[in-house]
């Protein structure tokens, strides 16, 4: 494992096969989210508890001391707590800007506009794929959706393509920036990749939106949408000063890592208190009797924290499985017996099925050796591959939820042959500018 912390090796024991029998059951559940309605969250918590009592049975039958065994549980308690810092604060300060209508004013804008489907579908596809740079895959692909939605509600042809579109889009952009998807984040924080190293990706992830892109446009209903008489929505006071404040709260993270060497999460809690005061002026001088007045930890309170807590599972559970010595296996026969660049390929393909946080937690984890051009393929192919399924990210899962049928597993496997090409055509440019 990495950290320098040896694992059990005791794959072939029938505790260990228990344990990854425990956590396949869990990761059923999180699969089958959209039909059970239970929180992915829950099942994964519950895994990595069971699997961490049996790693810490088998450690101490090894005669493993206590103290070796905590240092092993402790290495995944830092890399959670680093990564769930910086999430909170990036999501806090999207609760903001969306309590401030910067989001609703943007959806009003693009609604009352009247473009046409073609047109729109360009429009929604690109501020997906810059937005989720910033914001995460899933926040991008909900907001832009909206939009979809409130102008196709008499088309469903186009509200399915336009979905399709925006997965393709979230999963892309965020694939280019740190800030875009966890996994990039958390090669990132993991040292193996600089910040501005992540931007040699923008031009592959661009070539993966591309592809599938021009191929589903001609497809998109050549018409014109019903006229809307939705209002303007008018921002908040405060609401660009966020904006900027958030802008200038990832140049401080970047800072603290580039600069000071210390963990960015430091730099993002520097700047959720200057949120904080900022939230404060707001409540002094904005609020009118009988509204709702700014408060920042209602904002705090409304983040994903579903995510949050998945995120813990996956890490501990993944955790303990590699404590137990399964990721040491797994690394042996992907990266030593098929090599690293088929191995990384093979990761984005996983990912379409798998959620992407355990699939690069797990590789993360194996303490692999490679060069800069091998970590931003594997950072590439894991935030992309989610693309080819609907069921591969967070992105697709809840745009099926809020479609209301028109977008499902299969219009969106329907599409699936262009979007592969767009994988496979990421790769190929990937290899051409960066190899």
């Amino acid at each position: 494992m990495a950290g320098g912390i040896e694992s059990l090796g005791l794959t072939g024991t029938e505790r260990g096969i228990y344990c990854v029998l425990i956590f396949m059951i869990a990761y059923g559940f999180v699969m089958a989210e959209e039909f059970t309605h239970l929180r992915k969250s829950k099942p994964v918590i519950l895994a990595a508890a069971i699997i961490w009592s049996h790693a810490a049975i088998l450690a101490s039958q090894a005669g493993i001391s206590v103290e070796a065994m905590h240092e092993a549980f402790e290495y995944n308690l830092k890399e959670y707590a680093e990564l769930m810092l910086f999430l909170l604060v990036a999501m806090t300060y999207i609760n903001a800007m969306a309590e401030r209508n910067v989001f609703e004013t943007l959806r009003s804008w693009l609604v009352r506009r009247q473009f046409g489907y073609r047109k729109l579908f360009l429009i929604t596809g690109i501020i997906t794929f810059f937005l989720s740079s910033v914001a995460d895959n899933l926040t991008a692909a909900l907001l832009v959706g909206a939009v979809v939605m409130a102008v196709g509600a008499d088309n469903p042809k186009f509200v399915s393509i336009g979905f399709v579109n925006l997965v393709v889009a979230a999963n892309a952009g965020g694939a280019f920036c740190p800030f875009g998807d966890i996994t990039t984040l958390m090669v990132w924080q993991a040292g193996y990749a600089e910040f501005f190293d992540f931007f040699k990706l923008f031009i592959p992830s661009a070539v993966n939106y591309g592809i599938p892109a021009a191929v589903m446009y001609f497809a998109v209903p050549d018409e014109q949408p019903n006229a809307s008489e939705e209002e303007a929505v008018v921002l908040k006071p405060g609401a660009i000063q966020i904006c900027v404040m958030f802008l200038l709260t990832i140049a401080t993270a970047v800072s603290f890592k580039q600069v000071l060497h210390l963990p960015p999460f430091m730099g993002m809690m520097a700047g959720l208190s200057i949120l904080m005061l900022y939230g404060y002026h707001l409540k002094t001088k904005y609020t009118v009797e009988g509204d709702e007045a700014f408060d920042i930890f209602n904002k705090v309170r409304h983040a994903e924290w579903d995510t949050l807590l998945f995120f813990f599972g996956v890490v501990f559970a993944v955790g303990g499985l590699g404590y137990i010595g399964y990721l040491e296996l797994l690394s042996g026969a992907m990266y030593d017996g098929l090599g690293q660049t088929t191995a990384n390929i093979l990761v984005g393909l996983i990912s379409a099925i798998v959620d992407n946080i355990p699939v690069m937690f797990a590789v993360l984890n194996m303490n692999l050796d490679m060069s800069l051009y091998q970590w931003l393929l594997v950072t590439l192919t894991a935030g992309v591959g989610g693309s080819l399924l609907s069921v591969g990210s967070a992105a697709g899962v809840a745009l099926m939820g809020q479609s209301n049928h028109k977008y499902t597993f299969f219009s969106h496997l329907k599409w699936s042959p262009a979007i592969a090409a767009g994988y496979v055509g990421s790769i190929v440019v990937h290899y051409m500018l960066n190899a």
